[in-house]
């Protein structure tokens, strides 16, 4: 299983977390391998951690996710990492 670890500065919470509800969320959770996501904020900033089934899932959504993000949120970086160990 591999993750896709993105973080992000948010300039409007309410825009983004809309545009989060209503589109992120729905389409990231339609992606081929998608396992589970996990989508949180403090202050201005964002975390998500989405897990996938694969390597190659996990890749493609990391290159398509600049696509999906509002000019409400600023995309600081987005990772693959591996996922070693889950309970």
């Amino acid at each position: 299983m591999y993750a896709v670890v993105v973080r992000v500065t948010i300039s409007d919470q309410e825009t983004a977390e809309s545009h989060l509800r209503e589109q992120v969320v729905p389409a990231v959770s339609a992606a081929p391998g998608f396992v589970a996501g996990y989508w949180t904020r403090k202050d201005d900033t964002g975390l998500a951690m989405v897990l996938f089934e694969s390597e190659e899932a996990a890749n493609g959504m990391g290159e398509r996710l600049p696509s999906v993000l509002p000019d409400a949120v600023t995309l600081e970086n987005v990772e693959v990492r591996e996922v070693v160990v889950h309970a």
